[in-house]
């Protein structure tokens, strides 16, 4: 199976050139946080529909042939595919007409004291760490699990390997710990970490999601602003998190405001999920089938004119708010954070 190769950058309708792609490396978790998943968990994929590693980094290289130069890996929780270290050594050595990709990855941390010196060497450039709360018996409610003090050390052993900063993120819920948002980054910047408060989005299994109900980034900034001196950094480019300095520095705190303050206008992000389906959105309601082009024999040119399909179908926006938007039908964890 064949195509034609159209040069050009990985552009939209909208002129938005793409650069990062997300990849899921596993839908399976090894919490199970309540604005993620049930407690009882959720269907994992089948074994036979998961991208392989060769046919992961194909579709990489493939990427990174047209542009893309940010590759950060998530799940479900990445550190459960067991090859992630070779994966890291494998996509970092991948090389495109933007260079070499930086590799990141979102993780809970909890197999960090026994990886993360080997991600590093491996060429994994960036660790961001999930972390709700700092109270022991709120995290073993809200994740299923009595696992914070594991985090901390996974979260001190990505400092020791050498990740700097460290990016801490908490989603930000009412009446759950939006009363720890001056604690959290307090503890951030006492260890040199990063905080990055994130709007909670529609996307719960259950579906369930309330705007009305949301913590807002203004409600966050109003918080944070009565304990610290907040200046904002400026423009961020495609980065979600806008950014704000901390008493005059150095530390920083980042808002993620997909909702209140969506940056859709500057994303450049696809994603990739762990059977092989590629996404223009976060939210989007349609997928490309790379798996099955791979398991049919495509050839990269069909492959690249399936990313600039994608691309060419990316909307304005996520139309979070808007009259007729719908949840996508997978949640967080089968999408990839």
């Amino acid at each position: 199976m064949g195509g034609t190769v159209t040069p050009g950058p990985l552009a939209d309708g909208f002129g938005r050139e793409h650069r990062d792609l997300r990849i899921s490396l596993t839908d399976r978790c090894s919490l199970r946080c309540t604005y993620c998943m049930p407690a009882e968990g959720v269907p994992w994929l089948p074994g036979p529909s998961m991208l392989g590693t060769d046919e992961l980094v194909r579709i990489a290289r493939v990427g990174v042939g047209l542009g893309l130069n940010e590759i950060r890996l998530t799940g479900g929780e990445p550190l459960l595919r067991p090859d992630v270290v070779d994966v890291v050594a494998r996509l970092a050595a991948l090389d495109g007409p933007n260079g070499r990709p930086e590799i990141s990855m979102t993780t809970n941390a909890l197999r960090l004291p026994a990886l993360a010196s080997p991600l590093r060497e491996a060429g994994l450039a960036r660790v961001n760490v999930s972390l709700d709360t700092l109270d022991r018996d709120r995290f073993a409610r809200l994740t299923r699990r009595d696992r914070l003090p594991a985090t901390l050390a996974g979260i001190a052993a990505a400092a020791a390997a050498g990740f700097a900063p460290v990016k801490l993120n908490a989603v930000v819920m009412r009446g759950v710990n939006d009363d720890e948002v001056v604690d959290l980054v307090r503890f951030a910047v006492a260890h040199g970490y990063e905080m990055r408060f994130i709007e909670q989005m529609p996307l719960d299994p259950g579906h369930t999601w309330d705007r009305g109900e949301m913590v807002t980034q203004a409600e966050i900034l109003e918080r944070l602003g009565k304990a610290f001196r907040l200046t904002e950094v400026g423009d961020r480019g495609a980065a979600p998190a806008e950014r704000w300095v901390v008493d005059d520095g150095p530390a920083t705190v980042g808002v993620i405001a997909s909702v209140t303050a969506p940056f859709c206008g500057s994303c450049d992000r696809l994603r990739l999920t762990a059977d092989g389906q590629l996404r223009s959105c976060l939210f989007a309601r349609t997928e490309t089938d790379l798996r099955t082009l791979l398991r049919e024999g495509a050839d990269d040119a069909a492959l690249e004119a399936a990313f600039r399909t994608c691309v060419a179908g990316k909307k304005a926006g996520h139309g979070i708010g808007e009259p007729g938007f719908r949840q996508p039908d997978r949640p967080m964890s089968a999408i990839g954070g």
